[in-house]
């Protein structure tokens, strides 16, 4: 396979469509994005990167940190969190109220915002600063010690986050946090801050890919948890429209409001996009199209 020129085949299809989108403007700091970048990076599990277009400029990692979150609760081998939190598309938008409520507090998924501020709650709960654990963990598969949490970013998530906050005391009504709410959520809050570049997200990506391997060689999950992530990842990591994605494009994939993008060729690779401007559904309309591309082109779709 010569990446470089399917990546070359992504970004020309996309250049047409740079700037396509509605950037996610009810988060302030994510407003002020200029919505006219693209990135597109490849990561091999043999640690090559193949990348082009805005590849190096941070952005805020949003949803797709859930998955790390849930990598990093799976490993405590403690199946509370399945108590918690279901492995069931929501159907909704990703920060529902009312099926929440219906079903007793328990999210449906951990890709969501309940089942993510759950995770993270569970996360808090087991290392004592959920966010430090993140933090080590993004730091060190990009190989960027100074990988951290934007406070301008966290500082606009806390502002606008009552739905959040309402997600939260609602789960909590049922006995659904185990932690203070205030403090999950601050968590969760720079959780979603961190800021990371697409080349650095598709290096963070091959632990998945890599069946739980860091990039040290040392074992973060289980091959099985990873299969669990993966297929979380199909079912309900781009929100309420994983039916068309596992459609147009066929790979597992997470993403963010931030305009990232996450996908995973289990055993092969990590391919990571980044286009600020949001499809009505909430994920990158370009990138969208270069995963679509991407699957075409290099004949690597798992469905």
């Amino acid at each position: 396979m010569d990446y470089q020129d399917v990546v070359g085949q992504v970004l020309s299809a996309v250049k047409p469509h740079i700037g396509a989108g509605q950037v996610a403007d009810y988060i302030p700091d994510l407003a002020r994005v200029d919505p006219n970048q693209f990135g597109f990076a490849i990561a091999t599990v043999d640690g090559q990167v193949y990348s082009d277009g805005d590849v190096d400029v941070p952005f805020a990692i949003e949803s797709i940190s859930k998955v790390f979150a849930l990598a990093l609760v799976l490993p405590k081998r403690d199946t509370k969190i399945w108590d918690r939190v279901r492995r069931e598309p929501s159907g909704l938008a990703f920060n529902d109220l009312i099926q929440l409520e219906v079903e007793n507090g328990i999210p449906r998924n951990p890709f969501i915002n309940p089942g993510a501020i759950v995770t993270t709650d569970q996360l808090l709960a087991d290392t004592g600063d959920a966010v430090a654990a993140m933090r080590a963990l993004l730091r060190a598969e990009t190989g960027n010690p100074h990988l951290e949490v934007d406070s301008v970013t966290a500082e606009s998530e806390l502002r606008t986050g009552d739905r959040n906050r309402a997600i939260a005391y609602l789960m909590a009504s049922f006995g659904n946090m185990v932690n203070p709410v205030d403090l999950a959520l601050d968590h969760y809050f720079r959780q979603c801050s961190f800021s990371i570049t697409c080349a650095e997200l598709a290096k963070v990506g091959l632990i998945i890919a890599r069946h739980g391997l860091r990039v040290d060689g040392s074992r973060l999950l289980e091959e099985g948890d990873t299969r669990h992530i993966i297929a979380l990842m199909a079912t309900c990591g781009t929100y309420d429209e994983a039916g068309n994605f596992a459609y147009r494009v066929g790979l597992p994939i997470k993403s963010g409001v931030g305009g990232g993008m996450l996908a995973i060729v289990p055993g092969i690779c990590s391919v990571a996009t980044w286009g600020p401007g949001l499809d009505p559904k909430g994920n990158s309309a370009t990138g969208a199209l270069a995963l679509e591309t991407f699957a075409q082109v290099s004949g690597l779709a798992v469905f």
